[in-house]
């Protein structure tokens, strides 16, 4: 399966199969969101979400590739990602792009 961010694949004419999308809703546990609050105060980077927003990501990614897969695509076009506040702690990630299949 190719994923790309543009609306083409050099050297492929594509078909399109229709928007696709994958999603999850991830928190850190209360000990880690604890030690996390307290590094606000010093400053740095909050290594424990930023695990959590990419462990978000990569599932996203592969529930939307699933999706595409069911469609029998061959590719993924003009894929984008965006993510919400759930909660304190609990984040939405969705990524979502065009499935396609070459002609």
């Amino acid at each position: 399966m190719i994923l790309v961010n543009t609306d083409y694949i050099s050297g492929k004419e594509l078909e399109m199969l229709g928007l696709v999308k994958g999603s999850t809703i991830q928190s850190k546990n209360i000990g880690r969101d604890f030690t996390q609050g307290l590094k606000t105060i010093v400053g740095g980077e909050l290594t424990a979400y930023n695990d959590m927003m990419n462990d978000a990501r990569a599932l996203a990614t592969k529930r939307m590739t699933a999706e595409a897969e069911a469609l029998g695509a061959d590719a993924i076009v003009n894929i984008r990602y965006a993510s919400s506040a759930i909660m304190q702690g609990a984040a939405e990630v969705i990524a979502y792009g065009t499935a396609v299949k070459f002609k």
